[in-house]
C-alpha cells in the first residue's frame, strides 16, 4: 500500500503553537486509509485509536493477540483482561477476535498489516528507524515486536516529539542508536511538523507554530517543500 499525500504544497501554520498529543493523534488518524489493517505501537501511538471515525472500517491489531480493538477504555469500560500490548485497557468493537501470540506475529511478519504507527528515538533522513534502545549502558532494551512491524507493515508511520529532552533532533542524517529497521519509515508526525521521508530525503508537509526555514536551522538534514 502506498498512501497518497493529500497536500500539493507545504503548509505553514504560523498562527498557532505546536500540536498537542491529541492533535498529533488526530492528524495520524486522518491519514490512515479507510479499511486499513493497522497496528498502534506502545506510548503516544495508542491515542490514534481515539480519533478514528466510526465508519472508517479501520481494523486495529494488537500484537498480544487481538483484531478489532476500539478506543482506550475509561471508567466502567475498563476490563483488566482486555489490554493492548502496552498494558493499556482498551475496548473491543463488534466482530473483534482473539488469537495466539504466534498467530499475531505471523500477521505482522507476513505483510498483512497496511500501516503501523510507532514511537522512535531517531529516524534517519532516508527512513531508517531506531526505537528500541538508546545504547546507554543502564538503558533497558525494549524491542518487543517493533522489528517485526518495521519490516512487515506496508507503511510505517512514526509519532514522536521532534527534539529530545536535551534538545537533540530526532530526525538525523544517520541513526546513532541501534537500528530497528532500514529504510522502513515513510512519514514522521511531530508536534512541530509532519515530514515525509524516504530515498529522496526529508520533505516537510506541514508545520505548526514554526516555519520550514526555522526548522532548517535546528535540523542537520536538508529539508524539501512539497510542490517545490
Amino acid at each position: 500500500m502506498t498512501i497518497p499525500v493529500t497536500l500539493d504544497r507545504t503548509i505553514e501554520h504560523t498562527d498557532r503553537g505546536p500540536l498537542s498529543r491529541d492533535e498529533m493523534a488526530e492528524i495520524v488518524a486522518s491519514d490512515i486509509p479507510d479499511g486499513a489493517f493497522v497496528n498502534l505501537g506502545i506510548g503516544q501511538p495508542t491515542q490514534v485509536s481515539n480519533h478514528l471515525a466510526h465508519d472508517s472500517g479501520v481494523v486495529l491489531h494488537t500484537e498480544n493477540g487481538m483484531l478489532g480493538m476500539g478506543p482506550v477504555a475509561t471508567g466502567d469500560q475498563i476490563d483488566p483482561d482486555l489490554t493492548n500490548a502496552g498494558k493499556v485497557p482498551v475496548t473491543e468493537l463488534p466482530g473483534a477476535s482473539y488469537f495466539h501470540h504466534a498467530d499475531s506475529f505471523a500477521m505482522m511478519r507476513g505483510g498483512h498489516l497496511d500501516v503501523c504507527v510507532l514511537g522512535a528515538f531517531q529516524v534517519s533522513e532516508h527512513g531508517d528507524l531506531a526505537n528500541w534502545h538508546t545504547g546507554a549502558p543502564d538503558a533497558i532494551p525494549a524491542v518487543g515486536g517493533a522489528m517485526d512491524l518495521a519490516i512487515g507493515a506496508k507503511d510505517v508511520f512514526v509519532m514522536m516529539t521532534l527534539f529530545a529532552k536535551d534538545g537533540a533532533a530526532k530526525i538525523v542524517p544517520q541513526c546513532t542508536y541501534p537500528l530497528t529497521g532500514l529504510a522502513c519509515v515513510s512519514r514522521v508526525y511531530t508536534e512541530l511538523a509532519t515530514f515525509l521521508v524516504g530515498p529522496d530525503g526529508v520533505t516537510v508537509a506541514e508545520t505548526f507554530g514554526t516555519t520550514v526555514d526555522e526548522l532548517a536551522t535546528r535540523l542537520d538534514v536538508p529539508l524539501r517543500r512539497l510542490g517545490a
